[in-house]
């Protein structure tokens, strides 16, 4: 897996205050994306030994709620096995923290995944231009949904996070 980015201290890309993963790679290329320098899976840094260790090293602070994946697409098919990698051990090492992931892919298709068990919140769909909604929190077009992911696996339904 490769990233762009870790930001820190960030309060846009989840509740309270995250470490976001800026991941590389997305196929959706979604008209005017805020962040098309990820679209390229070869693109950013490797996200190595390093890279994480500075993301557990943020996770480590008590005022950090968790961390968000985004990017680019963290469920991206060729990330997919190390964003699960990361994050079954985010969840074993930080078992207080939330994870979010937002995804281009919707729920349907990523609920079966493993890893989407350990997550809190999913933001799925793409963006789409006709529906931006700068008003919306945590998402930039009104089809992209914000999904409670525990509540909506065991209720076999989305469930909307509202938090």
């Amino acid at each position: 897996m490769r990233y762009h980015n870790i930001t820190k201290d960030d309060m846009l890309n989840g509740d309270g205050l995250r470490v976001v993963l800026w991941v590389a790679g997305c196929e959706h290329h979604c008209e005017d994306c805020q962040n098309p320098v990820t679209w390229d899976i070869n693109g950013g840094l490797p996200f190595d030994e390093a890279a994480k260790a500075e993301l557990f090293s943020e996770l480590e602070r008590d005022y950090i709620s968790g961390v968000t994946l985004s990017g680019g697409d963290p469920l991206h098919p060729a990330n997919r096995a190390d964003t699960a990698a990361l994050i079954f051990e985010i969840r074993e090492k930080f078992p207080d923290k939330t994870i979010w992931v937002y995804t281009g892919y919707e729920w349907e298709a990523i609920k079966n995944l493993a890893c989407i068990k350990q997550v809190d919140v999913v933001v799925d769909g793409r963006y789409r231009k006709d529906l931006r909604d700068v008003n919306l929190p945590w998402r930039g077009s009104s089809n992209q949904k914000v999904i409670d992911a525990g509540e909506s696996l065991a209720l076999g339904k989305i469930v909307l996070h509202t938090k």
